[in-house]
């Protein structure tokens, strides 16, 4: 299934925006706005990540009749296990060197 999907610093991105609430659905364009990525970088990243289970993705309805149906994300229980394990190794990995300075 080619390289992990979760190498790139903009997916990481993608991905701590996902965990601050993993039980709600999110559109992508509101991860655009949120990571300030363009859709050209993000739904690539949405795909890869969906390609390997580690989001959900559905459609909802606009809130506006008329308009197309609303592409939606979340994080599946491995997605989240993920983002958590990234989550605590980015934090140790800032706190590593305040510990070795004495800060």
């Amino acid at each position: 299934m080619g390289r992990p999907p979760h190498r790139s610093p903009h997916t990481r991105r993608v991905l701590r925006a996902l965990l601050r609430d993993p039980t709600i659905w999110r559109h992508g364009y509101d991860l655009a706005k949120e990571t300030d990525l363009q859709s050209g970088t993000l739904y690539p990243i949405l795909m890869r990540l969906a390609e390997h289970g580690l989001l959900e993705e559905d459609w909802e309805p606009s809130d506006t009749p008329g308009r197309p149906l609303r592409h939606i994300y979340r994080l599946t229980r491995t997605g989240l296990t993920l983002a958590r394990e990234l989550a605590a190794t980015s934090a140790r990995r800032v706190l590593r060197p305040l510990k070795a300075t004495g800060r």
